[in-house]
Protein backbone atom coordinates (compact mmCIF):
# COMPACT_ATOMS: atom_id res chain seq x y z
CA UNK A 1 0.00 0.00 0.00
CA UNK A 2 1.30 3.66 -0.99
CA UNK A 3 2.62 5.34 2.28
CA UNK A 4 2.82 8.35 0.51
CA UNK A 5 5.60 10.79 -0.90
CA UNK A 6 9.34 11.40 0.90
CA UNK A 7 10.37 14.47 1.99
CA UNK A 8 14.11 14.73 1.00
CA UNK A 9 16.30 16.81 2.19
CA UNK A 10 20.04 17.25 2.54
CA UNK A 11 22.61 18.08 5.28
CA UNK A 12 25.77 18.66 5.73
CA UNK A 13 28.34 16.42 7.62
CA UNK A 14 30.02 17.37 10.34
CA UNK A 15 33.98 17.67 10.55
CA UNK A 16 34.46 13.77 12.33
CA UNK A 17 31.70 12.64 9.74
CA UNK A 18 33.60 13.37 6.82
CA UNK A 19 37.31 12.28 8.90
CA UNK A 20 35.49 8.57 9.02
CA UNK A 21 34.37 9.23 5.45
CA UNK A 22 37.84 10.06 3.70
CA UNK A 23 39.36 7.07 5.93
CA UNK A 24 36.66 4.73 4.49
CA UNK A 25 37.35 5.58 0.85
CA UNK A 26 40.72 5.41 1.35
CA UNK A 27 40.45 1.83 3.22
CA UNK A 28 37.71 0.82 1.04
CA UNK A 29 35.46 -0.35 3.94
CA UNK A 30 33.32 1.48 6.38
CA UNK A 31 35.28 2.94 9.01
CA UNK A 32 34.14 3.58 13.03
CA UNK A 33 36.73 5.97 15.24
CA UNK A 34 37.17 5.10 18.69
CA UNK A 35 38.86 7.34 21.13
CA UNK A 36 41.76 6.06 22.65
CA UNK A 37 41.89 5.82 26.61
CA UNK A 38 45.41 7.09 26.23
CA UNK A 39 45.63 10.57 24.18
CA UNK A 40 49.21 9.11 23.51
CA UNK A 41 47.91 7.38 21.12
CA UNK A 42 46.35 9.61 18.63
CA UNK A 43 42.86 11.30 18.75
CA UNK A 44 41.14 8.60 16.94
CA UNK A 45 41.38 5.00 16.13
CA UNK A 46 40.35 2.45 13.72
CA UNK A 47 40.81 -1.04 13.51
CA UNK A 48 39.14 -1.46 10.00
CA UNK A 49 42.39 -3.38 8.81
CA UNK A 50 42.05 -5.98 11.49
CA UNK A 51 38.25 -6.53 10.13
CA UNK A 52 38.62 -6.65 6.61
CA UNK A 53 42.50 -8.63 6.71
CA UNK A 54 41.15 -11.86 5.96
CA UNK A 55 38.73 -11.39 3.32
CA UNK A 56 41.59 -9.67 1.29
CA UNK A 57 43.80 -12.62 2.38
CA UNK A 58 46.59 -9.57 3.53
CA UNK A 59 48.48 -9.04 6.69
CA UNK A 60 46.67 -6.74 8.93
CA UNK A 61 49.55 -4.69 10.00
CA UNK A 62 50.51 -4.33 5.69
CA UNK A 63 46.81 -3.06 5.15
CA UNK A 64 47.18 -0.58 8.37
CA UNK A 65 50.20 0.83 6.93
CA UNK A 66 48.82 1.45 3.34
CA UNK A 67 45.75 3.19 5.35
CA UNK A 68 47.70 5.29 7.73
CA UNK A 69 49.86 6.38 5.01
CA UNK A 70 46.79 7.40 3.10
CA UNK A 71 45.56 8.93 6.23
CA UNK A 72 48.01 11.48 6.06
CA UNK A 73 47.21 13.23 2.88
CA UNK A 74 43.56 13.71 4.39
CA UNK A 75 42.69 17.38 5.28
CA UNK A 76 43.93 18.34 9.27
CA UNK A 77 45.40 14.89 9.70
CA UNK A 78 48.97 15.37 11.31
CA UNK A 79 50.15 11.92 11.54
CA UNK A 80 48.62 8.63 11.52
CA UNK A 81 50.75 5.59 12.87
CA UNK A 82 50.26 1.87 12.60
CA UNK A 83 49.67 0.21 16.04
CA UNK A 84 49.78 -3.38 17.65
CA UNK A 85 48.74 -5.73 15.52
CA UNK A 86 46.75 -3.73 13.21
CA UNK A 87 45.52 -0.47 14.51
CA UNK A 88 45.70 2.58 12.92
CA UNK A 89 45.93 5.55 15.41
CA UNK A 90 45.30 9.03 13.77
CA UNK A 91 46.21 12.28 15.12
CA UNK A 92 44.55 15.83 14.19
CA UNK A 93 46.16 18.96 13.69
CA UNK A 94 45.36 22.03 15.93
CA UNK A 95 43.87 24.04 13.06
CA UNK A 96 41.40 20.86 12.31
CA UNK A 97 40.25 21.51 16.07
CA UNK A 98 39.81 25.31 15.85
CA UNK A 99 37.62 24.84 12.41
CA UNK A 100 35.67 22.31 13.71
CA UNK A 101 34.83 24.03 16.41
CA UNK A 102 34.18 27.54 14.18
CA UNK A 103 31.71 24.97 12.33
CA UNK A 104 29.29 24.21 15.77
CA UNK A 105 29.26 28.36 15.69
CA UNK A 106 28.30 29.07 12.23
CA UNK A 107 25.83 25.75 11.59
CA UNK A 108 22.83 26.13 13.03
CA UNK A 109 21.68 22.07 11.92
CA UNK A 110 24.94 21.41 12.92
CA UNK A 111 23.60 18.65 15.76
CA UNK A 112 21.58 16.72 13.34
CA UNK A 113 24.38 15.51 11.32
CA UNK A 114 23.77 14.26 7.71
CA UNK A 115 20.61 12.70 6.63
CA UNK A 116 18.41 12.78 3.34
CA UNK A 117 15.33 11.39 3.94
CA UNK A 118 12.51 12.27 6.29
CA UNK A 119 9.38 10.33 6.64
CA UNK A 120 5.79 12.02 8.50
CA UNK A 121 5.96 9.92 12.05
CA UNK A 122 3.44 9.88 14.27
CA UNK A 123 4.46 9.85 18.39
CA UNK A 124 1.64 8.79 20.16
CA UNK A 125 2.29 9.35 23.92
CA UNK A 126 0.60 8.92 27.30
CA UNK A 127 -2.46 8.35 26.20
CA UNK A 128 -3.90 7.34 30.06
CA UNK A 129 -7.80 7.11 30.73
CA UNK A 130 -8.88 10.25 31.35
CA UNK A 131 -10.16 9.11 35.01
CA UNK A 132 -7.15 10.52 37.28
CA UNK A 133 -4.69 12.72 37.22
CA UNK A 134 -1.38 11.99 34.69
CA UNK A 135 0.43 9.63 36.98
CA UNK A 136 4.38 9.55 37.71
CA UNK A 137 4.38 6.07 35.61
CA UNK A 138 2.82 8.13 32.69
CA UNK A 139 4.89 10.81 33.31
CA UNK A 140 7.96 8.55 31.66
CA UNK A 141 6.18 8.04 28.99
CA UNK A 142 5.34 11.66 28.24
CA UNK A 143 9.16 12.12 29.14
CA UNK A 144 10.36 9.42 26.96
CA UNK A 145 7.84 9.71 24.05
CA UNK A 146 8.40 13.75 23.52
CA UNK A 147 12.41 13.29 23.75
CA UNK A 148 12.24 10.63 20.89
CA UNK A 149 9.72 13.12 18.85
CA UNK A 150 12.70 15.93 19.34
CA UNK A 151 15.44 13.52 18.36
CA UNK A 152 13.23 12.30 15.43
CA UNK A 153 12.43 16.48 14.64
CA UNK A 154 15.95 17.09 15.38
CA UNK A 155 17.07 14.76 12.48
CA UNK A 156 14.61 16.18 9.73
CA UNK A 157 11.51 14.26 10.10
CA UNK A 158 7.75 15.60 10.22
CA UNK A 159 6.78 14.55 13.73
CA UNK A 160 3.24 14.83 14.85
CA UNK A 161 2.52 14.22 18.87
CA UNK A 162 -1.10 12.53 19.24
CA UNK A 163 -3.12 11.65 22.43
CA UNK A 164 -5.86 9.11 22.23
CA UNK A 165 -8.11 9.88 24.68
CA UNK A 166 -10.48 6.76 25.79
CA UNK A 167 -13.52 8.30 26.53
CA UNK A 168 -15.59 4.96 26.50
CA UNK A 169 -15.35 1.49 28.19
CA UNK A 170 -16.10 -0.09 31.43
CA UNK A 171 -13.30 2.19 33.00
CA UNK A 172 -15.20 5.37 32.23
CA UNK A 173 -18.09 3.83 33.01
CA UNK A 174 -16.87 3.50 36.32
CA UNK A 175 -14.85 6.07 36.83
CA UNK A 176 -18.30 8.46 36.19
CA UNK A 177 -20.26 6.31 38.36
CA UNK A 178 -17.74 7.33 41.10
CA UNK A 179 -18.36 10.67 41.30
CA UNK A 180 -21.75 10.68 40.74
CA UNK A 181 -22.27 8.84 43.45
CA UNK A 182 -20.02 11.02 45.34
CA UNK A 183 -22.09 13.87 44.03
CA UNK A 184 -25.52 12.15 45.81
CA UNK A 185 -23.70 11.82 48.88
CA UNK A 186 -22.86 8.63 48.79
CA UNK A 187 -19.41 6.89 48.77
CA UNK A 188 -17.99 5.40 44.84
CA UNK A 189 -18.51 1.82 44.39
CA UNK A 190 -16.51 -0.86 45.43
CA UNK A 191 -14.79 -1.02 42.32
CA UNK A 192 -14.76 2.48 41.73
CA UNK A 193 -12.09 4.88 41.62
CA UNK A 194 -11.65 7.01 44.84
CA UNK A 195 -9.33 9.78 46.64
CA UNK A 196 -9.30 13.37 47.17
CA UNK A 197 -9.28 14.14 43.48
CA UNK A 198 -12.99 12.60 42.82
CA UNK A 199 -14.31 14.49 45.32
CA UNK A 200 -12.65 17.75 43.86
CA UNK A 201 -14.55 16.67 40.45
CA UNK A 202 -17.87 16.21 42.29
CA UNK A 203 -17.72 19.98 43.75
CA UNK A 204 -17.00 21.37 39.91
CA UNK A 205 -20.38 19.73 38.57
CA UNK A 206 -19.99 18.80 34.85
CA UNK A 207 -19.29 15.95 32.71
CA UNK A 208 -16.43 14.53 35.20
CA UNK A 209 -14.17 12.98 31.66
CA UNK A 210 -14.09 16.19 30.06
CA UNK A 211 -12.88 17.86 33.43
CA UNK A 212 -10.39 15.21 33.54
CA UNK A 213 -9.32 15.55 29.78
CA UNK A 214 -8.71 19.48 30.57
CA UNK A 215 -6.83 18.71 33.75
CA UNK A 216 -4.17 16.00 32.01
CA UNK A 217 -3.86 18.76 28.98
CA UNK A 218 -3.15 21.35 31.49
CA UNK A 219 -0.67 19.22 33.62
CA UNK A 220 0.97 18.22 30.43
CA UNK A 221 2.01 21.48 29.18
CA UNK A 222 3.48 22.17 32.57
CA UNK A 223 5.59 19.69 31.72
CA UNK A 224 6.57 20.93 28.68
CA UNK A 225 4.90 18.08 26.45
CA UNK A 226 2.78 19.79 23.45
CA UNK A 227 0.10 17.58 21.52
CA UNK A 228 -0.44 18.20 17.71
CA UNK A 229 -3.57 16.26 18.02
CA UNK A 230 -6.22 14.73 20.37
CA UNK A 231 -7.87 11.62 19.17
CA UNK A 232 -11.23 10.25 20.83
CA UNK A 233 -12.49 6.55 20.68
CA UNK A 234 -15.64 7.51 19.99
CA UNK A 235 -14.84 9.14 17.08
CA UNK A 236 -12.86 5.96 15.68
CA UNK A 237 -16.25 4.64 15.53
CA UNK A 238 -17.16 5.19 12.03
CA UNK A 239 -13.90 3.60 10.64
CA UNK A 240 -14.12 0.15 12.14
CA UNK A 241 -16.48 -1.55 9.78
CA UNK A 242 -14.11 -0.62 6.71
CA UNK A 243 -10.81 -1.57 8.72
CA UNK A 244 -12.07 -5.34 10.02
CA UNK A 245 -13.19 -5.71 6.31
CA UNK A 246 -9.52 -5.63 5.39
CA UNK A 247 -8.69 -8.40 8.31
CA UNK A 248 -8.52 -12.92 7.80
CA UNK A 249 -11.66 -12.95 10.31
CA UNK A 250 -13.43 -16.31 11.79
CA UNK A 251 -16.34 -16.40 13.86
CA UNK A 252 -16.38 -19.10 17.07
CA UNK A 253 -17.70 -18.79 20.30
CA UNK A 254 -20.27 -15.87 20.03
CA UNK A 255 -17.26 -13.98 18.61
CA UNK A 256 -15.61 -13.09 15.12
CA UNK A 257 -12.01 -12.82 15.34
CA UNK A 258 -9.07 -11.46 13.77
CA UNK A 259 -6.44 -14.51 13.19
CA UNK A 260 -3.34 -12.36 13.85
CA UNK A 261 -1.82 -16.27 14.67
CA UNK A 262 -0.93 -16.30 11.90
CA UNK A 263 0.62 -13.19 11.31
CA UNK A 264 3.14 -13.48 14.31
CA UNK A 265 1.05 -13.41 17.12
CA UNK A 266 0.49 -15.09 19.71
CA UNK A 267 -3.30 -16.01 19.88
CA UNK A 268 -5.92 -14.46 17.76
CA UNK A 269 -8.05 -11.54 18.80
CA UNK A 270 -11.36 -10.76 19.23
CA UNK A 271 -13.19 -8.02 17.55
CA UNK A 272 -16.75 -8.42 17.43
CA UNK A 273 -19.34 -9.66 19.51
CA UNK A 274 -21.75 -11.65 17.35
CA UNK A 275 -24.70 -11.30 19.76
CA UNK A 276 -25.82 -7.62 19.12
CA UNK A 277 -22.09 -6.60 16.95
CA UNK A 278 -20.90 -4.26 19.72
CA UNK A 279 -16.71 -3.91 19.13
CA UNK A 280 -14.24 -5.07 21.18
CA UNK A 281 -10.90 -3.10 22.37
CA UNK A 282 -9.13 -4.83 19.50
CA UNK A 283 -11.86 -3.58 17.02
CA UNK A 284 -10.46 0.46 18.06
CA UNK A 285 -7.21 -0.72 18.07
CA UNK A 286 -7.58 -2.25 13.71
CA UNK A 287 -9.08 1.08 13.05
CA UNK A 288 -7.01 3.44 15.09
CA UNK A 289 -3.78 1.94 13.36
CA UNK A 290 -5.38 2.04 9.60
CA UNK A 291 -6.52 6.02 10.77
CA UNK A 292 -2.54 6.18 11.33
CA UNK A 293 -0.90 4.39 8.41
CA UNK A 294 -3.18 6.07 5.91
CA UNK A 295 -1.47 9.42 7.34
CA UNK A 296 2.01 8.81 8.28
CA UNK A 297 4.90 6.64 6.96
CA UNK A 298 5.55 5.55 11.19
CA UNK A 299 3.46 5.01 13.65
CA UNK A 300 4.85 5.17 17.05
CA UNK A 301 2.92 3.82 19.90
CA UNK A 302 4.80 4.41 23.42
CA UNK A 303 3.86 2.37 26.08
CA UNK A 304 3.94 0.68 29.38
CA UNK A 305 5.27 -2.32 30.35
CA UNK A 306 1.81 -4.85 30.52
CA UNK A 307 1.45 -3.53 26.84
CA UNK A 308 4.15 -6.35 25.81
CA UNK A 309 1.16 -8.39 23.98
CA UNK A 310 0.80 -5.21 21.34
CA UNK A 311 3.96 -5.28 19.65
CA UNK A 312 2.94 -8.36 17.64
CA UNK A 313 -0.99 -7.87 17.48
CA UNK A 314 -0.24 -4.50 15.80
CA UNK A 315 1.98 -5.70 13.37
CA UNK A 316 -0.13 -8.57 12.78
CA UNK A 317 -3.19 -6.46 12.01
CA UNK A 318 -1.10 -4.16 9.60
CA UNK A 319 0.50 -7.14 7.67
CA UNK A 320 -3.21 -8.55 7.51
CA UNK A 321 -4.71 -4.76 5.76
CA UNK A 322 -1.65 -4.59 3.36
CA UNK A 323 0.67 -1.98 5.19
CA UNK A 324 4.47 -3.07 5.73
CA UNK A 325 4.64 -4.33 9.71
CA UNK A 326 7.77 -2.44 10.32
CA UNK A 327 6.03 0.89 10.16
CA UNK A 328 4.63 0.01 13.12
CA UNK A 329 6.90 0.79 16.10
CA UNK A 330 5.90 0.12 19.58
CA UNK A 331 8.32 1.65 22.70
CA UNK A 332 7.30 -0.43 25.73
CA UNK A 333 8.98 1.36 29.17
CA UNK A 334 9.45 0.24 32.27
CA UNK A 335 8.03 0.95 35.87
CA UNK A 336 8.92 4.03 38.25
CA UNK A 337 9.68 4.38 41.72
CA UNK A 338 10.04 7.41 44.00
CA UNK A 339 11.94 7.45 46.98
CA UNK A 340 12.65 9.16 49.93
CA UNK A 341 15.52 8.75 52.82
CA UNK A 342 15.90 5.45 50.86
CA UNK A 343 12.63 4.56 51.63
CA UNK A 344 9.37 4.61 49.12
CA UNK A 345 7.72 7.23 49.44
CA UNK A 346 3.78 8.70 48.88
CA UNK A 347 4.58 12.04 46.98
CA UNK A 348 0.58 11.95 46.61
CA UNK A 349 -1.44 14.36 48.83
CA UNK A 350 -4.78 13.63 46.35
CA UNK A 351 -4.70 9.60 46.90
CA UNK A 352 -2.59 7.51 49.16
CA UNK A 353 -1.31 4.43 46.31
CA UNK A 354 -0.34 6.33 43.07
CA UNK A 355 2.25 9.63 43.16
CA UNK A 356 0.86 11.63 40.35
CA UNK A 357 2.86 14.09 38.20
CA UNK A 358 1.67 17.53 39.47
CA UNK A 359 2.80 16.51 42.87
CA UNK A 360 6.33 15.43 41.47
CA UNK A 361 6.64 18.31 39.92
CA UNK A 362 5.63 20.74 42.87
CA UNK A 363 8.85 18.70 44.64
CA UNK A 364 11.46 18.70 42.42
CA UNK A 365 10.26 20.84 39.64
CA UNK A 366 9.82 20.09 36.09
CA UNK A 367 13.51 20.22 34.90
CA UNK A 368 14.47 17.39 37.92
CA UNK A 369 11.45 15.26 36.48
CA UNK A 370 12.31 15.53 33.09
CA UNK A 371 16.21 14.53 33.50
CA UNK A 372 15.49 11.75 35.95
CA UNK A 373 12.73 10.60 33.85
CA UNK A 374 14.71 9.70 30.57
CA UNK A 375 18.37 9.49 32.37
CA UNK A 376 17.66 5.31 32.01
CA UNK A 377 17.01 3.21 29.42
CA UNK A 378 13.36 2.72 28.73
CA UNK A 379 13.69 -1.08 29.34
CA UNK A 380 14.81 -0.50 32.30
CA UNK A 381 13.25 0.63 35.53
CA UNK A 382 13.94 3.88 37.33
CA UNK A 383 14.32 5.42 40.48
CA UNK A 384 13.88 9.18 41.29
CA UNK A 385 15.26 9.90 44.95
CA UNK A 386 13.29 13.23 45.40
CA UNK A 387 15.64 14.34 48.31
CA UNK A 388 18.47 14.23 45.74
CA UNK A 389 16.52 15.84 42.61
CA UNK A 390 15.25 18.12 44.75
CA UNK A 391 19.01 19.48 46.00
CA UNK A 392 20.75 22.32 44.05
CA UNK A 393 24.24 21.31 43.84
CA UNK A 394 26.72 19.64 41.83
CA UNK A 395 25.65 16.44 43.26
CA UNK A 396 22.58 16.93 41.13
CA UNK A 397 22.98 15.94 37.66
CA UNK A 398 20.61 18.37 35.92
CA UNK A 399 21.95 21.17 38.55
CA UNK A 400 25.49 20.04 37.46
CA UNK A 401 24.72 20.70 33.68
CA UNK A 402 22.68 23.15 33.90
CA UNK A 403 25.40 25.27 35.82
CA UNK A 404 27.94 24.36 33.70
CA UNK A 405 25.52 26.43 30.96
CA UNK A 406 25.30 29.22 33.55
CA UNK A 407 28.99 29.43 34.17
CA UNK A 408 29.76 29.58 30.38
CA UNK A 409 26.39 32.33 29.83
CA UNK A 410 28.59 34.55 32.58
CA UNK A 411 32.07 34.30 30.84
CA UNK A 412 30.01 35.34 27.85
CA UNK A 413 28.59 38.18 29.48
CA UNK A 414 31.49 39.08 31.04
CA UNK A 415 33.55 39.29 27.81
CA UNK A 416 31.13 42.31 26.67
CA UNK A 417 31.75 43.22 23.08
CA UNK A 418 34.83 40.73 22.43
CA UNK A 419 32.10 37.96 21.07
CA UNK A 420 33.07 34.59 20.02
CA UNK A 421 33.88 33.86 16.31
CA UNK A 422 33.43 30.87 13.99
CA UNK A 423 36.73 32.09 12.44
CA UNK A 424 38.68 32.28 15.71
CA UNK A 425 42.52 31.23 15.21
CA UNK A 426 44.97 29.89 17.60
CA UNK A 427 47.68 31.80 18.85
CA UNK A 428 49.38 29.20 20.12
CA UNK A 429 49.35 24.95 20.75
CA UNK A 430 46.36 23.35 22.15
CA UNK A 431 46.47 22.41 25.91
CA UNK A 432 45.21 19.06 26.09
CA UNK A 433 41.85 20.35 28.04
CA UNK A 434 41.05 22.22 25.24
CA UNK A 435 41.48 19.63 22.68
CA UNK A 436 40.07 17.35 24.86
CA UNK A 437 36.47 19.10 25.11
CA UNK A 438 36.91 19.80 21.73
CA UNK A 439 36.66 16.05 20.77
CA UNK A 440 34.09 15.88 23.24
CA UNK A 441 31.81 18.29 21.55
CA UNK A 442 32.09 16.50 17.89
CA UNK A 443 30.45 13.58 19.40
CA UNK A 444 27.13 14.98 19.35
CA UNK A 445 25.37 14.44 15.86
CA UNK A 446 26.73 11.01 15.97
CA UNK A 447 25.27 10.36 18.83
CA UNK A 448 22.00 12.39 18.21
CA UNK A 449 21.82 10.22 15.05
CA UNK A 450 22.30 6.96 16.94
CA UNK A 451 19.53 8.27 20.01
CA UNK A 452 17.68 9.03 17.10
CA UNK A 453 17.67 5.69 15.39
CA UNK A 454 17.87 3.57 18.43
CA UNK A 455 15.17 5.68 20.35
CA UNK A 456 17.33 6.08 23.08
CA UNK A 457 17.04 9.90 24.62
CA UNK A 458 18.85 8.64 27.39
CA UNK A 459 22.63 8.85 26.06
CA UNK A 460 22.03 12.32 25.56
CA UNK A 461 21.80 12.85 29.62
CA UNK A 462 24.83 10.53 30.06
CA UNK A 463 26.39 12.76 27.14
CA UNK A 464 25.89 16.34 28.40
CA UNK A 465 27.16 15.02 32.17
CA UNK A 466 30.71 13.97 30.12
CA UNK A 467 30.59 17.70 28.19
CA UNK A 468 30.00 19.26 32.28
CA UNK A 469 32.63 17.76 33.16
CA UNK A 470 35.25 18.63 30.25
CA UNK A 471 34.04 21.75 30.44
CA UNK A 472 35.32 22.04 34.37
CA UNK A 473 38.53 20.43 33.97
CA UNK A 474 38.81 22.86 30.46
CA UNK A 475 38.12 25.92 33.09
CA UNK A 476 39.60 24.69 36.03
CA UNK A 477 43.33 24.61 33.83
CA UNK A 478 42.88 27.32 31.69
CA UNK A 479 42.02 31.08 31.52
CA UNK A 480 39.72 31.96 28.89
CA UNK A 481 39.30 36.10 29.42
CA UNK A 482 42.48 38.02 28.77
CA UNK A 483 44.99 35.02 27.80
CA UNK A 484 46.43 34.97 24.56
CA UNK A 485 44.24 31.95 23.61
CA UNK A 486 41.52 34.14 24.59
CA UNK A 487 39.55 34.24 20.66
CA UNK A 488 39.92 30.29 20.08
CA UNK A 489 38.87 29.96 24.15
CA UNK A 490 35.84 31.86 23.81
CA UNK A 491 34.46 29.81 20.65
CA UNK A 492 35.07 26.73 22.66
CA UNK A 493 33.08 27.90 25.67
CA UNK A 494 30.30 28.87 22.81
CA UNK A 495 30.51 26.11 21.30
CA UNK A 496 30.24 23.90 24.65
CA UNK A 497 27.38 26.53 25.53
CA UNK A 498 25.67 25.55 22.26
CA UNK A 499 26.02 21.70 22.87
CA UNK A 500 24.85 21.58 26.49
CA UNK A 501 21.45 23.55 25.52
CA UNK A 502 20.80 21.86 22.39
CA UNK A 503 21.06 18.55 24.94
CA UNK A 504 18.93 19.88 27.77
CA UNK A 505 16.39 21.05 25.11
CA UNK A 506 16.22 17.43 23.50
CA UNK A 507 15.05 16.34 26.42
CA UNK A 508 12.90 19.44 27.42
CA UNK A 509 15.05 20.81 30.01
CA UNK A 510 15.67 24.60 30.57
CA UNK A 511 19.17 26.39 29.70
CA UNK A 512 19.59 28.83 32.57
CA UNK A 513 21.74 31.60 31.84
CA UNK A 514 22.44 32.38 35.39
CA UNK A 515 22.08 30.26 38.36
Amino acid sequence: MNSGPRHTRASAADALTRLADGLSEAAGAPVELDRPNDPAHGDYATNVALRVAAQRRRPPRELAAELAEAAEGLDGVARAEVAGPGFVNVTLADEWYARAVGEILAEPGWAAGAWAESERVQVELVSANPTGPVTVGSARNAAYGDSVARLLELRGHQVEREYYFNDGGRQVDSFRASVAAVRSGGDAPEDGYRGAYVAELAKAGGDPVALMMSQIRETLERFRVRFDSFQLERELEPEIPAAVALLDTYEAEGTVWARTSAHGDDKDRPLVRSSDGSYLYFAYDVAYLRHKLERYDRAVYVLGADHHGYVNRLKAAAAMMGYDPDRVEVLIYQLVHVTSGGAATKVSKRRGDVVFLDDLIDEIGVDAARWYLVSRGHDQTIEIDVDLAAERSQKNPVYYVQYAHARIAGILRNAGERAPSAQAGLSGPLQPEERALAKRLLELPGLVAESAERRAPHAIPTYAIRVADDFHRFYQHHKVLGSEQEPFRLALCEATRTVVARCLELIGVQAPERM
